[in-house]
């Protein structure tokens, strides 16, 4: 396993580490796991993981994106996705996003999101990001909160076109 980071929570040090296909079905389940999640997300069996799987394996091989998670005791107790983002805008900047971040209940308010996010602030910062970026849905407003503890601004209107 490829591990990037100890997280000091105090009592407590969960890994950070790249996903990999074994931790499909975890992250699966953290994505439903969510009051959102919960209508779009889910698999009760293989051919249910089937997108799920092939979706990370279009991740896994792409240098851009990375799906990372947090494992406690041999356990994945949370997620996350940070893309990078070239662009022309801003003198040519690199923007880095952040997707999909999860954490399983019981490991919430405990700061392990916080330190997740600072984590993929910092590779960001060292992959020479000009900026990171994340949306996050209308009706999470706890979200909201822990984001903008962690500096981030709400700047910009999003817009969906589901397809």
């Amino acid at each position: 396993m490829d591990y990037l980071t100890t997280l000091d929570l105090g009592p407590s040090s969960p890994v950070l580490r790249y996903a990999t296909l074994a931790d499909v079905p975890a992250i699966v389940a953290l994505l439903a796991a969510d009051q959102l999640g919960a209508a779009r997300d889910g698999a009760d069996s293989d051919a249910e993981l089937r997108p799920y799987k092939e979706a990370f394996a279009a991740i896994d091989r792409d240098p851009a994106h990375l799906l990372v998670v947090a494992e406690a005791d041999r356990q994945v107790i949370a997620t996350l996705q940070l893309s990078f983002l070239p662009g022309l805008a801003r003198r040519g900047a690199l923007r880095a996003q952040i997707e999909a971040v999860r954490v399983a209940e019981a490991w919430r308010s405990r700061g392990l999101g916080a330190a997740m996010i600072t984590w993929a602030i910092s590779e960001a910062r060292r992959r020479g990001s000009a900026l990171v970026q994340l949306t996050s849905d209308k009706s999470r407003g706890g979200a909201h909160r822990f984001y903008e503890q962690l500096g981030f601004v709400a700047s910009h209107e999003g817009y969906k076109l589901r397809l």
